[in-house]
């Protein structure tokens, strides 16, 4: 498996429906109004906050490894943001992708 703490390159984030029209399983903070995609810096703290999250529970999610650029590119055309999390739900970093890259 690939750590980030080995590998920078690569970050962690739940995908929804994996397989078929997956996508990147995003959360909206209400109070700020304010949409976001969870990014985890290792693969355990994605699986430990998965519960935390909300999800239609009918449906299946997987944790994957992605490239930092891949989900820049991707987040910053639908206007979410990125929020780094730790395995309790805990906002490390808030990142704006349409800014650029996520820093390392």
């Amino acid at each position: 498996m690939t750590s980030t703490q080995k590998n920078s390159d690569w970050i962690y984030v739940v995908v929804q429906t994996p397989g078929e029209n997956e996508m990147f399983l995003g959360q909206h903070d209400d109070e700020k109004d304010i949409s976001f995609i969870p990014v985890f810096h290792q693969k355990e703290d994605a699986l430990q906050c998965l519960p935390l999250m909300k999800r239609d529970r009918s449906l299946k999610y997987e944790v994957q490894a992605v490239h930092r650029e891949e989900i820049s590119e991707q987040t910053a055309k639908t206007g979410f943001l990125l929020y780094f999390l730790d395995e309790n739900g805990v906002i490390l970093e808030r990142i704006d992708p349409a800014d650029g890259q996520i820093g390392k």
